[in-house]
Formats: structure tokens, sequence, C-alpha cells
């Protein structure tokens, strides 16, 4: 195994050191209080899986994924063999080193991997599209060493040491130029199928435009060729001007349920000014994130006492289209509309994409702001 410790110097006193995994991976530690990253992954090299395959379902022109290999990969272990928790006596895991802040790996079992330079997404032409390599890259993005904690318990500064971390790899994926989208989210609870407990993120880099973005490329388009302005800063402005369903702001954020939620607990957190990904947002911007995105998940835990189960997906513009149309925004969903009970996609929501919902957003942005915090 390679001994090279690339480090450099990101905003808010952060540094970043990359080091090599045993089976050839990268491993990124995010650090603020010049900690030498220079341990070794002790582990027995392994052989990487293979790349999978895309397909294109010909009846709505979207990417499937396939990969298999994702079959075998490790399924709610017991605390003490977490691989992502620090590197100790008995356990060898993810993180070579005993400590870390935030830590940022390849995916073990990715979904989606860079492929070889003579590689391009074929043209859509329904039944005769022809199988092509998963291209893109799937990496994990640790919050912390600790283990029994939620996103809601970090400190500010790590919070803060976390959003450089996904501004730094937004930035870097973009460069690669199979790369069309970074989408970075993080799932809590078994509810959502959550196979690891340790706090933690993933981050997919596909190598075409998702289904979603897709749609919302397109509305956003038509409404900036229409008026001259993003979509979702008139989105924002009507927020403000009603006023009922803001559950928290700041000078640069705003946190709110949104007008046509389609989960029980649904809150999109955008800054203020428009940026179309977390590259873009400047520093006061990024200093003013912790505190109300921290506000934002213990109220979301506070509303029934219990920890809720929960996607927070971050938006982003494609890295090559739609940069002046489409909004950065972080939408935070969750399927808990009772403490015992749970808000099933079921024959509307899945096989028909049309959501019903059993509460006004009113009601959720009520009972979020009413909180005690």
């Amino acid at each position: 195994m390679g001994t090279k410790n690339n480090e450099s110097q990101l905003s808010a006193g952060v540094t970043r050191s990359d080091r090599q995994m045993a089976d050839g991976r990268v491993i990124r530690y995010y650090d603020t209080a010049g900690q030498s990253r220079t341990a070794h992954d002790q582990r027995e090299r392994e052989e990487q899986p293979g790349i999978g395959e895309l397909r294109l379902d010909p009846l709505v022109n979207e990417w499937v994924a396939m990969a298999s290999h994702r079959q075998g990969r490790i399924f709610l272990p017991p605390k003490e063999l977490c691989p992502l928790c620090p590197t100790r006596d008995g356990l060898l895991s993810e993180i070579p080193e005993s400590d870390y802040e935030v830590a940022v790996f390849d995916n073990r079992f990715p979904s989606l991997r860079p492929p070889s330079n003579s590689w391009q997404l074929p043209n859509l032409a329904g039944l005769e599209t022809p199988i092509v390599d998963a291209a893109g890259k799937c990496e994990v993005i640790c919050y912390t060493a600790e283990h029994a904690v939620a996103f809601k318990d970090l400190s500010l500064a790590r919070i803060r040491t976390l959003l450089e971390a996904w501004r730094d790899r937004t930035r870097e994926l973009s460069k690669l130029d199979f790369i069309e989208q970074v989408f970075i989210f993080e799932n809590r609870g078994e509810e959502i199928g959550v196979t690891l407990f340790h706090p933690h993120g993933q981050i997919y880099a596909y190598s075409f435009i998702t289904p979603r973005t897709e749609k919302m490329l397109q509305v956003a388009s038509k409404y900036y060729q229409d008026h001259g302005r993003a979509l979702l800063v008139d989105v924002i402005a009507r927020e403000i001007h009603d006023e009922v369903r803001i559950i928290a702001r700041n000078e640069h954020w705003i946190a709110y349920v949104p007008w046509a939620a389609r989960y029980p607990f649904e809150i999109h957190v955008a800054p203020l000014r428009f940026v179309a990904d977390l590259s873009e947002l400047d520093g006061e911007q990024c200093d003013a994130f912790p505190a109300l995105a921290k506000e934002v998940m213990q109220r979301l835990d506070g509303v029934f006492g219990i920890e809720m189960a929960y996607i927070a997906a971050w938006h982003q513009a494609p890295v090559r289209q739609g940069r002046r149309e489409l909004g950065l925004h972080w939408q935070i969903t969750s399927v808990r509309r009772q403490p015992g009970k749970l808000k099933y996609l079921a024959g509307s929501e899945s096989a028909m994409g049309a959501f019903i919902m059993d509460m006004k957003p009113e009601q959720s942005a009520t009972q979020l702001r009413e909180v005690k915090l």
C-alpha cells in the first residue's frame, strides 16, 4: 500500500489529507486541529467489485443501474463491528486512524464506478439503446468518530467542517468529464432502509441527469425563460410573504415546509441568495448554515420526542447545464406521521407518482415551530 499523504487547505481552517486504503481506494480526512494522518490500513488487500450496468427503461427513458455485487454489503452490524468507527484493537475498520473529525472514502460496494477512458453515455434510442457500464462515483462521508450520535448532536464547528467537505467533494467530482450531476444525501433510520447506524451520508456522482432533476430542470428552465429569474427565488419570496410555513430563518438561510409537501414532515432549507450548488456558497453563507441546520434537525426530532427517520437530500444544479435556473436547496423528508405510524408509499405514490397528503403543510410547520429547543 502507498504511503503518499497529499494535503490541501480549504476554507474555515479545514485541512484535507488523502490516504490510500489497502485495496487501492482513497480516504480523505477533513480536520481543523492540525492532525497528522499517517495510519496505515492494516487489512488484507481485497479485489474491488467490477463495474455494473446502466440499462434504459424505454417506457420512461430513465436509466436504471444494475449493481448485483451490492447484495453482499454489510447489513446492520453490532456497534463493536461498525465499519465506520475508527480502527482500534479488535476492529480494523474503513477508517485506519484511531480518531477523526470528518472522513470521506470511496464506497466499498459502489452502485457506480469510474469507467474506461472510452466510455460514453449512449443516445436515447428506445429498445435499441445498448447496455453501458454504470459510470459514476460513490463515496461515503462520516460525520464523526462517535457512533451513537446524530446530525442534530454535532457541534456547530463540526457541521461547518462537514459543509466544507460537501463543498470540496462537489467541486472535485464536478471536474470529472463523465459526471453530470453530484448528489449528496443522508439516510437515517431503519424505516428508510439504513444498513449502518453510524452517523454518515453518501455522495452519488451520476453520469446522467436523474429523473427528478430532469423534471425540475425542465420546469425551472421554462420559468426562467418566461420571467427572467430563477423559480426558487420566487418560491422563497412566497414563503416569506405567507410566513405560515417558515420554521426557521437567519440572515442567509431559510427553512420552510413547502407549499405542496409530499411527506408528513418535509422541510426545505435554502440560501436566501441564489446559488447553483454548494461550491458557490460564499463564506458568510457557509458560516450561517450550521446553526440553522442544527435547529432544523432538533425540531424534527422534537416533534414526537423520538428519533425521526429521514432522508436529507441536497438538490444541486447539474454540472454543465441549468446553472442559472436550478437553485441549491436541502430537502429533508420523513415518513413518520405519528409516533407509531408511518406514511407508506402505496399504490398512488409508488405506481403513479401521485402523492396524497393526510395533513396540510401548514399543520406540520406549526408542529415544528412549536418544538421547545
